[in-house]
């Protein structure tokens, strides 16, 4: 534990300094090229971070915020693009946090918008309840050899889903609560979704989705109505988006597994790129004429990408044990509140009274 102190140290540290240097330095490079090019040492850093840790949460954390996000917006820094250049002057702190935190400023108050009536009616979920459901479904993980592996799949989606959401609010209460500032979602609700075009445009992870949009999508489609129609070029840059994406994921949790990559997980965004795709095609033949009640819309939407994500996004985790690796770490964070929470020692006594009962029908 003292080992990865130390690491988590020299990481924060080197991440600090480099941020420094952009903001000082960087920022007096005239754009283009030449800023890119003194960016880097700073990106082959930015990659090489994670592996300063061994524990799975940490590398994992470290390797979407510093490696993905803070890597991508240095980019788009480079051109004067992105949420490093736009707006008003930043202060260092704000520059910092900007950076390498899963969040989106607002630039000016926002008039809430009305509901569309073809959209599920809002489901709000508060912090209070998202940290309590995670650490119920952490217990329950302790069953996983008593249910069925599509049932346990099907938790695994659900802790997935709380933990990004859990550690996405506290970066934007920490930011609230130090700068004084306001943030967007980082998701909307993603289980209303009510198609693919939805669900990864405007509900799930928005702060990626925005990243992505600006590196790979808008340049790609740029480049591909040199070649084809404007009508056409969208198809081409929602493939290379979810490919890139695709492939971050790849990196991600190679940081996390430490192993060699299968590209299942490569091969769930590129399925959904492709699927994304023919939703858009099947929509613009459909135009105004047709549209599926969000009843029907949202569990075939929700369905696929729980099925798919089965089949392709989770069994290399799994594989490589990484799941229980994550567990343990958040057990030993939870710890404290065993005593406050009282259902946690239930779920432990019902599961060892279940172990018991299971090895004695085995007995007979």
């Amino acid at each position: 534990m003292g080992g990865e102190i130390k690491g988590l140290i020299k990481v924060c540290l080197s991440v600090l300094a480099s941020l420094c240097y952009s903001y000082f330095i960087v920022s007096k490079i005239p754009k283009g090229k030449f800023r890119l090019l003194s960016l880097l040492p700073i990106f082959s850093l930015f990659v090489a971070l994670p592996l300063f840790l061994s524990t799975a949460i940490l590398s994992g954390i470290t390797a979407f915020f510093i490696t993905w996000l803070a890597t991508f917006r240095l980019a788009l820094f480079s051109f004067d693009l992105g949420p490093l250049s736009t707006g008003s002057p930043k202060s260092l702190l704000v520059f910092i946090a900007t950076a390498c935190l899963p969040i989106k400023i607002k630039p000016n108050k926002q008039h809430p918008s009305r509901q569309d009536p073809h959209k599920p009616p809002r489901l709000p979920l508060n912090f209070a309840v998202k940290v309590l459901a995670f650490g119920v479904f952490i217990g329950f993980y302790q069953y996983k050899e008593l249910v069925h592996p599509k049932i346990f799949l099907g938790l695994l989606c659900c802790q997935v889903f709380l933990f990004l959401e859990v550690l996405f609010s506290l970066c934007s209460a920490l930011v609230r609560c130090t700068m004084g500032l306001e943030v967007e979602q980082p998701s909307d609700e993603p289980y209303l979704s009510t198609s693919l075009q939805d669900f990864w445009g405007r509900r799930w992870n928005l702060m990626v989705t925005n990243l992505l949009r600006h590196t790979v999508y808008k340049p790609v489609k740029s480049a591909a109505e040199t070649v084809m129609s404007e009508r056409w070029s969208p198809l081409p840059a929602v493939v290379a988006t979810f490919l890139v994406s695709g492939l971050m994921h790849e990196l991600l949790f190679y940081y996390v597994n430490r192993v060699s990559p299968s590209w299942e997980m490569t091969s769930f965004f590129v399925l959904h790129g492709v699927c994304l795709v023919v939703e858009v095609g099947v929509k613009s033949v459909f135009s105004g004429r047709w549209r599926l009640h969000w009843a029907a819309s949202v569990p075939l939407t929700v369905g696929f990408v729980v099925a798919t994500s089965f089949w392709l996004f989770f069994p290399p985790l799994i594989r490589a044990g990484a799941d229980m690796r994550v567990m343990e770490e958040v057990k030993v964070l939870f710890e404290p509140m065993r005593e406050k929470i009282p259902l946690l020692p239930l779920l432990n006594s019902t599961r060892e009274q279940l172990l018991l009962f299971d090895l004695s029908g085995r007995h007979k």
